[in-house]
């Protein structure tokens, strides 16, 4: 069977140029038309990090990261009109709700919600396959279809990116302040944003995610 292949090739040991991400993305929007997504990195090739990237409903694309080595890394990925070196923390409460501040600039708390037949679908598949640059190739059509979001395709400067998805949940609330201002109520993550070849799914929501980056000859 094509699974049992796959399974069989996600054992295998990563190419030396791909590099793995593994933890969460949430992506928020919000009534004033910003539309935040959050990177929480628990295993990378840089350490536990995490980051936050953001696009203003003018267009303006914002990036904070914790470091400069990060920066340096995630702006050659993906693309921003400014970007900023800030202290990015998060801290998840039991009862799942998260809070993340980046320095002066950022404060978010957003609770998520139980998770619906997609998040126990992708629950389901073994982590090694899910994780697997591979089981893009079954999840792309699928992921664009009933998302709008795609899991495969080439990222800045010649990389290429393949996203895993292993669990998805909803954010059923959330409040954010940029800069001093109140962002309204959570909304639709609408307009997509633009930092990449994909954007977050348009209902807010947390993503278990692994993350592939192919960088031929990159040493982080």
């Amino acid at each position: 069977m094509v699974s049992c292949r796959l399974l069989r090739h996600a054992h295998r040991t990563a190419p030396r140029d791909r590099l793995r991400f593994d933890g969460w993305i949430a992506g928020v929007g919000t009534a004033s038309g910003t539309r935040l997504v959050l990177g929480h990195w628990v295993r990378s090739p840089f350490g536990a990090f995490d980051d936050v990237m953001i696009e203003r409903p003018d267009g303006h694309r914002l990036l904070l990261a914790p470091t400069r080595r990060t920066a340096r890394f995630i702006a050659g990925t993906y693309s921003f009109d400014e970007v900023r070196v800030v202290p990015v923390r998060v801290r998840v409460s039991p009862g799942d709700g998260w809070a993340v501040t980046a320095g002066p600039l950022l404060d978010l708390r957003f609770t998520v919600g139980r998770r619906g037949p997609a998040g126990l679908l992708l629950r389901a598949v073994p982590g090694a396959l899910a994780g697997s640059p591979l089981w893009t190739l079954v999840t792309d059509l699928p992921a664009r279809l009933l998302l709008g979001v795609r899991t495969r395709g080439t990222a800045g400067g010649g990389r290429r990116e393949w996203y895993g998805a292993r669990d998805l949940r909803p954010i059923t609330a959330a409040t954010a302040v940029l800069a001093g201002r109140d962002l309204g109520a959570l909304a639709a993550v609408r307009p997509p944003v633009r930092f990449g070849f994909g954007s977050t799914p348009h209902r807010p929501g947390l993503v278990r995610v692994t993350t592939t980056v192919g960088v031929a000859g990159h040493r982080p």
